[in-house]
């Protein structure tokens, strides 16, 4: 995909060569090494060092955000206790820190967020917009259309005691009768369980909106009545430098009369990266299938490891994955038939807005 990369490469050879060649800390270097890296627009590549998280800071708001029109808007907590010492809430609209406009601050930082495109790189850009080296940050918001100015502690992570919420629930039926997945945690053991218990609802919703476990593959074959090709890849030929060779990628789903004969809805944002993306295309060759979300990651190949100079390591995408038709899934992401994101207001009101909009299509 070099084709892809925003600037020259030879020019982005010219402009980090003095970054290395003269830092003047060992900070300093390793920020280069970051940039350089986040320079070939790939969510899969990263690099984190004592010194990058050292620049960035090691103290954390108590609270997770997602970034929406330049703002930052509050979406959980990682420690209840701490955020309601300083009276936070969900929805709160960050709009400055330390006087400085969040949009600004994210677009400052840009080039040390990885991300293949702009929707995953607000993802990723969570440690540069609050975190520091002191244990204060000045805010000002908006909550109830009224603005606000305030000091807020930080903390090192560590502190905050902090464990995902476990979710425990593969598959269910929501009101109407419609089959929700959590393509997170069902497992290939859970497909057959999953798909007869599901066998008479009228829809089902897959969410991968997280990173599945390898159960595409056998999903297929219940909403599919046919095998289909559902991507080609392009692999690099290790002997000849810069050529590569098109290969037919594997066929998925079944011949034969179609097993689940409702409407198939798959959830997909940012988050959904790699096998995700991957998984998204499998299920998106069924009988009956609408994909509904946003811009997903754009990084659906595998991952190669490789060193950087004094032992570091990083990593890029490997293998360059198409559709059978050669749209191309690295930066753009996996098609998407109605786009839906979040809102403010749906934040503020605890509200799945995607979850509601494949609802909504599934009842229309």
């Amino acid at each position: 995909y070099k084709y892809q990369i925003d600037a020259n490469w030879d020019d982005v050879l010219i402009e980090m060569i003095p970054k290395f060649i003269n830092p003047n800390s060992e900070n300093e270097f390793h920020l280069a090494m970051l940039e350089l890296v986040v320079s070939i627009g790939d969510s899969h590549a990263g690099f984190v060092s004592d010194e990058t998280k050292k620049y960035f800071g090691h103290y954390w708001i108590p609270a997770d955000f997602k970034l929406i029109n330049g703002n930052a808007v509050i979406t959980k907590f990682y420690n209840d206790s701490l955020a309601k010492a300083d009276d936070l809430k969900i929805g709160d609209v960050i709009t400055k820190v330390n006087n400085q406009e969040v949009e600004k601050i994210f677009k400052q930082n840009k080039k040390y967020i990885s991300g293949s495109n702009l929707a995953r790189k607000r993802k990723n850009a969570y440690y540069t917009i609050f975190n520091g080296s002191s244990d204060s940050v000045n805010v000002e918001f908006i909550r109830d259309d009224k603005t606000y100015n305030k000091t807020i502690k930080r903390y090192k992570f560590k502190e905050f005691g902090y464990e995902r919420e476990k979710e425990i629930e593969k598959f269910k039926i929501l009101n109407g009768n419609i089959g929700y997945v959590n393509m997170g945690i069902l497992e290939k053991k859970d497909v057959s369980e999953a798909m007869e218990k599901l066998k008479n609802t009228k829809a089902i919703v897959f969410d991968i909106r997280n990173y599945p476990k390898g159960t595409g593959y056998a999903i297929a074959e219940y909403i599919s009545s046919k095998r289909n090709d559902f991507y080609r890849v392009i692999i690099p030929d290790l002997d000849y430098p810069g050529k590569f060779v098109w290969r037919d990628g594997t066929k998925c789903g079944k011949n034969g009369e179609l097993k689940y004969k409702g409407k198939v809805v798959l959830l997909v944002n940012e988050t959904s990266q790699s096998h995700a993306e991957f998984t998204a295309m499998i299920l998106q060759t069924g009988d009956n299938v609408a994909t509904i979300g946003s811009q997903t990651s754009g990084a659906d190949g595998n991952v190669d490891t490789f060193e950087l100079v004094g032992g570091y390591e990083t990593m890029i995408t490997g293998i360059g994955i198409f559709y059978p038709d050669g749209t191309e899934t690295q930066r753009k992401g996996v098609k998407v038939d109605i786009e839906v994101k979040p809102t403010i207001q749906g934040i503020i009101d605890g509200k799945d807005e995607v979850l509601e909009k494949a609802i909504e299509y599934v009842n229309r």
